[in-house]
């Protein structure tokens, strides 16, 4: 399996992507008029994998190769975005039950599983939980919204109709606003997923998201939730104010801070990240 983890490394970002679709296993599952995209690596208990706004499966394309040896990825696009067709209706209910009756068709009668959702993915997996809890096993949220707290100041520049080194300055300006920390991190392969995750995105998260939704989802809530969250995460800025807000709910909550990461913490440390997302999911789960 490709390793794009090296930004020096890497071939030219289509061949990368790719070679990562050469290697997964790939399956199709209703959803409205179409079907809901899946991807799958690796072997051993399954864990899902839910991007963020405006992405698709490739937000985690550093980190499949190390989370694939300790356990099968399953990596949808969610509904509305990449491959993925639109859910009958935009609302946290159809979303997840789209993906409640794919899994249900990929594996009948399978054990519950890990979510761990990045950022919109956090939220989605919130509300699957919610509705599905016998599906899930815990819930790793990562650099999510919704938690009705302060918002970092996140000043986005209009793409529409630059072209060129214009729209490739914009799409750089983009990822340092919102995703990435620091500036050598905006390489040739973040900037072409952000070009190629955002034409394909069809779906606004911003009402399914702010201010309160995963706050509103989380008294609900039966599975164990953990957390991972970048240091200078943007949007969702001051993880010690995202971590007491969590911990309200869940006292024991095990929060992991990634250093020197912004919100997009698994692409811009994934070294870092992996090692993280490793450790909880190997953790036995908390007595209730």
């Amino acid at each position: 399996m490709p390793n794009p983890v090296s930004p020096h490394s890497e071939p030219a970002p289509a061949a990368v992507l790719a070679a990562f679709e050469a290697s997964a296993r790939r399956f199709e599952t209703p959803c409205g008029k179409g079907s809901v995209v899946w991807r799958s690596w690796g072997s051993g208990p399954p864990v899902l994998l839910a991007h963020g706004s405006h992405g698709g499966w490739s937000h985690w394309i550093r980190n499949i190769e190390a989370l694939a040896q300790v356990q099968t990825l399953w990596v949808p696009d969610l509904p509305g975005y990449g491959e993925s067709a639109s859910a009958p209706s935009h609302d946290h209910a159809a979303i997840a039950s789209a993906l409640a009756s794919g899994w249900r068709r990929l594996i009948p009668s399978g054990p519950p599983l890990d979510f761990i959702g990045f950022s919109f993915g956090g939220v989605v997996g919130a509300y699957f939980a919610d509705f599905y809890p016998e599906l899930v096993r815990r819930l790793i949220l990562v650099g999510t919204g919704g938690l009705d707290t302060p918002m970092g100041r996140v000043q986005m520049q209009r793409l529409r109709g630059l072209e060129g080194s214009e729209r490739r300055a914009g799409h750089r300006a983009n990822l340092l606003a919102l995703m990435l920390h620091e500036p050598a991190s905006v390489d040739e392969l973040a900037l072409y997923m952000q070009e190629a995750n955002g034409a394909r995105a069809r779906l606004d998260p911003t009402p399914l998201v702010l201010p309160d939704k995963l706050l509103d989802a989380l008294p609900r809530l039966t599975v164990q939730i953990d957390a991972i969250w970048g240091e200078f995460d943007r949007p969702h800025p001051n993880p010690a104010v995202q971590e007491a807000v969590l911990r309200r709910f869940q006292p024991q909550l095990d929060f992991r801070v990634i250093p020197g990461a912004g919100h997009w913490a698994m692409y811009e440390r994934p070294e870092d990240f992996n090692r993280a997302a490793i450790d909880l999911l190997g953790t036995p789960l908390r007595q209730a």
